[in-house]
Order: structure tokens, then C-alpha cells, then sequence
């Protein structure tokens, strides 16, 4: 096993580079498929697709987007590691004294979270994990620490199909679908969005959760009884934040342990109150992006002992987003790329003459698992894939909650395989990537018999 381990890893490194240099090379990519194969027919080609590339990157929708899931990382992570989570967590590690106990709880709580929240999971699985790792060093039984590793990361094969979806969550934002479809040939039969209770809170996905919540776990505790424990060791950080008993005058609203409580309880107040009024409540049309995100901010800000620490855990999450800053803009010039130019419009008539009703979302599923080894953002993802599926869907008469939520699932999916989104577990937990892998690898085909499952049967 760990030769093996080793020449994936090897072979990832060999084939893949960065996430932002694919992001660039997927723009160049693009760009050369738009010159000979798009529908440009202005003299000066290279400048007309430069300004479709420019007009993209810099969409207003597409900066509001990137934002938002920024945003849904960065409070997600915040509200991780707080007072409160910790003694959940606390609490959660007491009844642990075996690999069988460990593996069994993390996957089922991590789950549970991500489908709240993937940034939360996230980090919540590592937090999980780091406890567990101190708890068997402490009192002294045996571990198999890479498999509770493993167990902490299954968060990332379900998140999509939870509140913070990137496709389904977007999808419901109003004048999305119109936005992703304007100047196409179903932009008139298009709707303004696809409400949630289509996609995340449809009767099929629902019973898709509820089957990952009960075979995952029971797949670790199976691999658990097959599996070695072995010796490992753990560097405790200094996690020390310096603080003063003199605060002057204003100086002492930023210490105060009621002011973020008093605030996150007023915005939370707000937002119940904001869901019973709007118009489309009982089709749950007020989870938007906007919306999550500013129930997170509440969640965080309450949570926290004050603004203070709240503030420091921001900082402390804040290199996480890097990513979405820097590569959301370039998916976004892809986007407009592949729109202007027709080569949208070509390859949803490609995907309509190989396809059926019944085969597309399956290709779907296939075709975004692919494509998340080198878009590893379900945002991103989104963006390019989109507008595809989206019109393919409405050109066939397709249930588009369907085809979206089988975009969802293949993205999620192979995070199992593609280590991108494990860093910050990683690092928190001390773990490397091959020691998880060989794991994630057999919960990814647990996975793919899962989702095949649901979209062949009960959609």
C-alpha cells in the first residue's frame, strides 16, 4: 500500500501543477479553442476574445460570487474553531478509546457539518481529528491516526449537496439562470433561478444524505477492524493570544464578551424574521448566498468570547481564501470566453446529440468528477460548467435541479482523490497526504456507488 501511495503522489505532482498555473492554462487553453473553433467574426480575432476574457473576469456577478464564497469559507472557519465548538468537541472525544470509536463519530459528525457549512466541516473534521490524535497519546490506546485522518476529510465529498453548495446555492440567486443564459437560444424559456427545494431540499438528495450519513461511517468502521495501528506523534502549537487587563476607553467594546453576542443575536432576529416574509418562504427561495452568509456572520460573531477573538480567528482563516481570490476572476474570464464566442452553445449541442434524458445527468456526474482534479472549486467549477448544463437541461426538457445536483456530486466526489482541499487538514492534524489517501480512495468508490445510486433511481 504505501508503494503505491507513493507513486500517486508522485504522479499528482508529475501531472498537476498549482491550482491558479491550471486556472492560467485552461485560460490560454480556451482562448486558442475560441480563435479556431468559436463563432468570432470580427477582423481582429486575438483583441475580440482578449475583451471577452476582460468583461468576463471583471462581471459584477462574478466579483458578487467570489465574495460570497469567500465569505463562506472565512466564517465557516471562524465559527470552527471557537469557545463553543470546542466544548462540543470536548465532549464528543470523551466516549473514544479505539480506532473503531474514532473513525465512526468523525465521519458522522463531519458530515453533518459540512452539509451545514464546508468550510466549518472542514476545519471542524481537523479540529476532530488533532483531539482524538492528543486523547490516545494522552491515555495511552492504540490509533490508527491516518484512517481518523481520512474520516475528517469525508466532509469534502458531501458538502455540495448541503446548505453551502456552490451550484445549487448560486443556482437560487435571483437572475442567476438568466444571467448565466443570456444571448443563447433558451434564454427566453429560461427561469430567474432554480429555488433550493428543487436542488439541496429535493426528496432525492435528502435520501442521498441520509445514505451517506449511515454507509460512510459504517465503511470506516469496516475498514477499521482491517486496518493497523501504529505509533505517531504530535507537535502541540502555542496557540497563546496576547491579551491585557487595561483596555481604554473604546478600547473595551472590542473585550467585551456581550457586544458580538448582542449583535449576532439581533442579525439573527433580522434573518428569522426576513425568511417569514418573503414571498417564496415555503419553497425555501430565502437561502441565498447573501443570506447563508450573513447567518454565518451572526453564528461567528455570537460564538466568539468577544470581537476581539473573533477578529483574531478571521486572521487566522484568512490565507484560505487566497485561492478563491485569485483564481475566481480567471474561471470567470473563462466564462466569458466560452459564452461570446458560441462554444457554449456548441458543446451543449454535443452534449444533447450523444445524450439522453435519462444518460445526461450521469455524463454530468462523470464529466464534473473529471473536471475538479483540475478545477478544484466547486465555485469555479460552476462557472465554466454551468451555463452547459444549464442550457443543455432546458434545450431537452431535463429536470435542471437533477442535472445541477449531478454536477454537485461529481465535483464533491473526487476531492476524495484530488488532495487539493486537504491542506488545512493537514496541517492541523500533522498528517501527510499519502497516509489519508489510501482511504479516501476506497470511500471515493463508496461514493461513486452512492451517487450513481441516487441519480439512476431516485430522481
Amino acid at each position: 500500500m504505501s508503494s503505491f501511495t507513493d507513486k500517486y503522489i508522485r504522479f499528482f505532482r508529475w501531472l498537476l501543477p498549482t491550482p491558479f498555473t491550471i486556472a492560467l492554462l485552461l485560460t490560454f487553453l480556451v482562448f486558442v479553442f475560441a480563435y479556431f473553433f468559436g463563432n468570432v467574426t470580427q477582423e481582429n480575432k486575438l483583441l475580440t476574445i482578449g475583451n471577452y476574457w476582460y468583461l468576463g473576469m471583471w462581471n459584477t456577478g462574478g466579483m458578487k460570487f467570489s465574495v460570497q464564497m469567500m465569505l463562506m469559507l472565512l466564517l465557516g472557519y471562524s465559527i470552527a474553531i471557537s469557545s463553543p465548538v470546542d466544548r462540543v468537541l470536548n465532549k464528543l472525544i470523551t466516549p473514544i478509546n479505539s480506532t473503531s470509536k474514532a473513525v465512526v463519530l468523525v465521519s458522522f459528525f463531519t458530515i453533518l457539518v459540512s452539509l451545514f457549512n464546508w468550510g466549518l466541516g472542514l476545519v471542524f473534521g481537523a479540529v476532530f481529528v488533532r483531539k482524538i490524535g492528543s486523547l490516545a497519546l494522552k491515555k495511552g490506546f492504540k490509533l490508527n491516526y491516518p484512517l481518523v485522518g481520512a474520516a475528517g476529510y469525508v466532509g469534502l465529498m458531501v458538502w455540495h449537496g448541503g446548505l453551502s453548495g456552490s451550484a445549487p446555492i448560486k443556482a437560487a440567486d435571483q437572475g442567476h439562470v438568466k444571467n448565466f443564459l443570456e444571448g443563447t437560444s433558451v434564454f427566453e424559456q429560461a427561469p430567474d433561478s432554480i429555488p433550493v427545494n428543487e436542488t439541496i431540499f429535493s426528496t432525492p438528495n435528502v435520501i442521498t444524505a441520509l445514505i451517506l450519513l449511515m454507509v460512510v461511517p459504517f465503511t470506516f468502521y469496516l475498514l477499521s477492524k482491517k486496518s493497523k495501528s501504529a505509533k505517531f506523534t504530535l507537535i502541540e502549537p502555542d496557540e497563546h493570544l496576547e491579551q491585557t487587563d487595561e483596555y481604554i476607553g473604546a478600547e473595551k467594546l472590542d473585550y467585551s464578551k456581550w457586544l458580538g453576542l448582542a449583535i449576532g443575536f439581533v442579525l439573527l432576529v433580522f434573518l428569522v424574521v426576513k425568511a417569514q416574509q418573503t414571498s417564496d418562504s415555503q419553497s425555501l427561495g430565502f437561502l441565498t448566498p447573501d443570506y447563508i452568509n450573513l447567518f454565518l456572520l451572526a453564528s461567528a460573531l455570537a460564538s466568539h468570547r468577544s470581537i476581539h477573538y473573533f477578529l483574531h480567528s478571521i486572521n487566522k482563516a484568512i490565507s484560505g481564501v487566497s485561492g478563491i481570490l485569485l483564481q475566481f476572476p480567471l474561471y470567470f474570464g473563462i466564462m466569458g470566453i466560452m459564452k461570446e464566442s458560441g462554444l457554449i452553445a456548441d458543446l451543449s449541442l454535443w452534449f444533447s446529440q450523444i445524450s439522453t434524458s435519462e444518460t445526461f445527468p450521469i455524463l454530468t456526474f462523470l464529466s464534473a468528477g473529471l473536471l475538479n482534479l483540475f478545477v478544484p472549486s466547486g465555485g469555479g467549477q460552476w462557472a465554466v460548467q454551468g451555463p452547459i448544463i444549464l442550457e443543455t437541461a432546458l434545450q431537452n426538457n431535463i429536470p435542471v435541479g437533477k442535472c445541477i445536483m449531478a454536477m454537485a456530486y461529481g465535483d464533491q466526489l473526487t476531492n476524495m482523490l484530488q488532495p487539493f482541499w486537504a491542506l488545512p487538514l493537514l496541517g492541523i492534524t500533522q498528517l501527510k497526504a499519502k497516509e489519508i489517501l489510501p482511504y479516501t480512495l476506497i470511500i471515493m468508490f463508496v461514493g461513486t456507488m452512492i451517487f450513481l445510486f441516487s441519480l439512476w433511481f431516485l430522481y
